[in-house]
């Protein structure tokens, strides 16, 4: 006998079966509305998943040697205008920058100051096979903020060691200090100007020395002498490329930033008319 001929031959109360219909129409209620809750937290979580990876990929990180900074900071000004992507910027000396990314530090790509970095990042499998280019040669300029000091031929003034301190960059870790050495090797000069010699970190460091005038004159990169800030002035004495190793710049794309568009992007733009122009216009020579 069904519940409702029950009820009419009395054997169950209507009450009973207005009651189980309630209940059963609030557990509907209820499954209906944690049902509800479970669509709208998925799409909530495939919102924000979207969004964090939209953004993740709208941002390159980028590692530069420290005497490419000025120069690339102009670059990233117009492709950030042209693109509304953004870079994150992080220098330093080229070794120390490959030793970072040895260590796990989270860059997509590498603007080195030599070849050997990034070639090396590629046969350990930090970089992706392929991807490196010259983005820049470099100049190795000998340079005072005083116009008087570099008045005469360059080895003269050096052999006359008149300055208490001579900056360079470590040789170690920076190839414009490797640079520096090999051109005070040529004029036969290192041996007897060890003791005036000041080394910087890197070529940043090495230039604010000679700029703040704790060191009289150092071999700092051309790229910084003819930066807007200091537009040339001081006394410099142009270093022949002869005088030293090349100063090939490499760029490289590092395998953290191998699922990243706009790290991709960011290298075909400064391979590009406009980078290249200004990358000339800091005094490097072009690939």
């Amino acid at each position: 006998m069904f519940a409702k001929d029950k009820v009419k031959a009395g054997l169950i109360p209507h009450e009973h079966i207005d009651f189980k219909y309630r209940s059963w129409h609030i557990h509907m209620s209820i499954g209906r509305c944690m049902m509800m809750i479970r669509i709208y937290t998925f799409a909530l979580m495939f919102f924000f998943s979207v969004c964090v990876t939209t953004a993740a990929a709208e941002e390159v990180r980028v590692a530069v040697a420290t005497n490419f900074l000025a120069t690339l900071k102009e670059i990233i000004t117009n492709f950030q205008a042209d693109t509304g992507h953004t870079v994150v910027v992080s220098s330093g000396s080229s070794g120390k920058l490959y030793a970072q990314i040895k260590n796990g530090a989270p860059f997509d790509v590498l603007f080195s100051a030599d070849v050997t970095r990034p070639q090396l990042l590629e046969e350990e499998g930090l970089a992706v096979k392929g991807s490196r280019f010259v983005y820049a040669v470099g100049r190795l300029t000998l340079w005072s903020p005083d116009s008087s000091v570099l008045h005469a031929d360059a080895q003269r003034v050096l052999s006359a060691r008149d300055f208490e301190h001579l900056a360079i960059a470590n040789p170690k870790t920076a190839p414009y200090g490797r640079a520096a050495e090999q051109t005070l090797s040529k004029l036969g000069l290192w041996e007897s100007l060890k003791d005036r010699i000041v080394q910087g970190e890197n070529i940043g460091q090495t230039f604010q020395f000679v700029f703040s005038k704790n060191a009289q004159l150092g071999f700092v990169a051309l790229s910084q002498v003819l930066d807007p800030k200091i537009n040339g002035s001081g006394s410099r004495w142009d270093v022949p490329i002869s005088f030293h190793d090349p100063l090939d710049q490499e760029a490289v794309l590092l395998v953290t930033g191998k699922k990243n568009a706009v790290a991709q992007a960011f290298l075909d733009f400064v391979q590009g008319a406009k980078s290249l122009a200004i990358i000339e216009r800091f005094g490097y020579g072009l690939p």
